[in-house]
């Protein structure tokens, strides 16, 4: 049976997930398959916008939890997604799907690549794909600016943090283990105090209508 999918128009109509274990593995088989050098556009693409297992919101939250999470983001990713749907078999499910066909072709890739990898050609294309990863990584980040006009911590928030990471990675080269911890904190506590006050308003409103 196909399931119904959920569109902007009909907004609270349930999300479709994953029909099996078995779909959880060719779905995300297909998706590292396609991916070569920048997965995290592919699999935002089938995700949000083929599958719609989550919502572009959902998405974002996730991509984030999966980005603090030691190894892969994208095999982060998608063992929360089968673990979500069908326990720990679905996650091991989806991590199979990232990794086994793909770790065989990179293996047989790597066997053919060691005769050529000197020459220029080879040289030139590797620069030609970096060029070209950067790129869909770029494109996967402006698509998901929509997404944080319904963020808690708010847009100019959000972008300031942003903007002060770009700044500490790309500029000041600060590593890593400052930068999240730093920011990353600081981001907490402000959407922390956000959704307390949120809740306190709802909290309000609620014995207000009250009689």
């Amino acid at each position: 049976m196909t399931p119904v999918h959920s569109t902007p128009s009909d907004p609270a109509a349930p999300l479709p997930q994953p029909r099996s274990k078995t779909d959880l593995f060719l779905s995300f088989t297909a998706m590292a398959l396609q991916g070569f050098g920048g997965v995290v556009a592919v699999v935002q693409r089938e995700l949000v916008e083929r599958k719609r297992w989550l919502t572009p919101e959902q998405f974002a939250e996730d991509w984030a939890v999966a980005q603090i999470m030691p190894g892969p983001n994208v095999v982060n990713l998608a063992m929360m997604i089968g673990g979500r749907a069908f326990g720990l078999g679905g996650a091991l499910a989806a991590l199979a799907g990232m990794l086994v066909v793909p770790m065989a072709i990179a293996i047989l890739v790597a066997v053919l690549f060691t005769g050529v990898a000197d020459s220029p050609q080879a040289q030139g294309a590797l620069r030609g794909m970096g060029a070209v990863v950067a790129g869909l990584i770029a494109a996967t980040g402006l698509k998901l600016l929509p997404a944080l006009r319904h963020n808690v911590m708010g847009w100019h928030v959000c972008a300031a943090l942003a903007a002060a990471t770009f700044v500490g990675v790309a500029l000041l080269r600060w590593p890593l283990p400052w930068v999240l911890p730093g920011l990353g904190l600081t981001g907490f506590a402000w959407a922390w105090r956000q959704l307390a006050r949120a809740g306190g308003k709802r909290a309000d409103a609620a014995s207000e209508r009250q009689p």
